[in-house]
Order: structure tokens, then C-alpha cells, then sequence
């Protein structure tokens, strides 16, 4: 199972939300770029980058900054964040990112999700952010009255090879991740499935382990890498073991 730091970038800055809040934020570094050579250097074998000014604007912002990571390290990058057209996403594969990751554009423009799906294959992750089971877009402001477990299943048929799932309340609370809502998810589609919100321990990550041959390919994880509360290196010895 991948263990898959998160580095989210606002106005610069390598930062995290609680509960996907933008006015809930703390910032942990002036320089993305070597928090993500940080985490490499420590042994991550992928980076999970957002862009949250994009998520919030619509728009791709922060794209030096990816950019120069893509330079920088040897690692495979799933970005996101504001990619809303075909040609967004075309320029951030052509810059050398493994995976462009799509949110509010799976259920504002279906046909251009599935044109990515089908020109992109692999380099292409659905996300669905929910709230209580609601889909969130646009930067997690605007909660749908959509199920993100019919959702998922709709994205499947629509094409997509992998989804990355995120649980909105529990994101960057330190809470521990809702294992039911993971199970729930993975019965509910057969592409792999990467998990996103409230790891916190060692513990938690041994819990998802277990799921490993239900479909659960990777977690994300963001502040408890940031407090401390996980080492990378441990957390990758752990899932080698297993």
C-alpha cells in the first residue's frame, strides 16, 4: 500500500486546512519545493499536490511551483486542483505530472471527463471530495445534494481507472479515518482507491491496511506527517512488512 504525502500549496506556501476551511489554515513551510524533496528524501515514492488557490479559483495558479518540482524530484506527482479543461489538463501531463487529478469537472462536464478518461487513461484520477456523503466542489465551498458513493460508481462507467476518495470532515483533523465509509466505497466500485482524511497514527494506517485486498491502494496523508504525530520512515517500514 502507497503511503502518499500531501503537500498543499496556497499563495506560495506549503499549508493545510481543517475540514477543507480555507480560513482554517496553518502554514508549515515558505518552500513547497523542498518539503517535497523532504519527503522523497525520506523515501515517498509519490507526492499528492493541491493546489488550493486553483481549487478555490478555478484556475491552475500555483504551475511553477509544480513545474519546478517536476524537475526537482524523481518521484511520480498527482496534481490538482482548478484543472477545468481538456487543455489544463494536456499541459500538466506534458510538464511531466504521472497523474492529473479531477474534481469539479466530473460533475460540471461529463463529456470532457470522459474524453480525459478516455484520451489520458491511467493519468487521469476521479476525485470525490465528500461532506456527509455529499460531493463538495469547487475547492470544497459548494456541497452537491449528490451521493459520493453513486458518484463513484457513475465515474467508473464514465471511464475512470482510480478514485481518490477524501472525507472533508475528517481531513486535517487528526480524528482517525471513518474505516465504514472506506468499506462502504470500495464494495461500491472495482478500480483501486486511494484514501484521504484524519490518518493520524501508525494505528490508523494498520487498520487500512486490511483493506489493501478490497481495492485500497494508497493513503494520503497531510498534517500528521506535518505535527509529527507520523514519521514517514516508519510509516513506509510498516507497509514493507506487510
Amino acid at each position: 500500500m502507497l503511503i502518499i504525502p500531501a503537500i498543499d500549496i496556497r499563495e506560495g506556501r506549503c499549508v493545510r486546512l481543517t475540514e477543507g476551511k480555507f480560513e482554517n489554515v496553518e502554514i508549515f513551510s515558505d518552500n513547497p519545493i523542498a518539503v517535497a524533496m523532504k519527503w522523497v528524501n525520506k523515501g515517498a515514492m509519490m507526492l499528492h499536490i493541491v493546489d488550493l488557490d486553483g481549487a478555490k479559483y478555478g484556475e491552475l495558479i500555483n504551475i511553477s511551483l509544480v513545474e519546478q518540482m517536476v524537475k526537482k524530484v524523481n518521484v511520480p506527482l498527482q496534481v490538482g486542483g482548478g484543472i477545468r479543461s481538456y487543455k489544463e489538463a494536456e499541459r500538466l501531463i506534458c510538464l511531466g505530472v504521472s497523474r492529473v487529478i479531477l474534481g469539479t469537472i466530473l460533475w460540471k462536464d461529463k463529456v470532457l471527463a470522459k474524453k480525459l478518461f478516455e484520451d489520458f487513461s491511467e493519468k487521469i484520477v476521479a476525485s470525490i471530495d465528500a461532506r456527509d456523503g455529499k460531493v463538495a466542489i469547487e475547492g470544497w465551498q459548494n456541497v452537491l445534494t449528490i451521493d459520493a458513493l453513486n458518484f463513484a460508481g457513475e465515474m467508473e462507467r464514465l471511464g475512470a481507472k482510480r478514485i481518490i476518495y477524501t472525507d472533508i470532515k475528517r481531513d486535517g483533523t487528526l480524528m482517525g479515518p471513518n474505516v465504514s465509509n472506506i468499506e462502504k466505497m470500495l464494495k461500491n466500485i472495482s478500480i483501486p482507491l486511494i484514501y484521504s482524511g484524519g490518518i493520524t497514527s501508525l494505528d490508523d494506517i494498520k487498520k487500512l491496511m486490511r483493506l489493501k485486498s478490497s481495492g485500497l491502494e494508497g493513503v494520503i496523508v497531510g498534517k500528521a506527517l506535518y505535527k509529527e504525530r507520523i514519521l514517514l520512515e516508519e510509516a513506509l517500514k510498516l507497509v514493507d512488512s506487510e
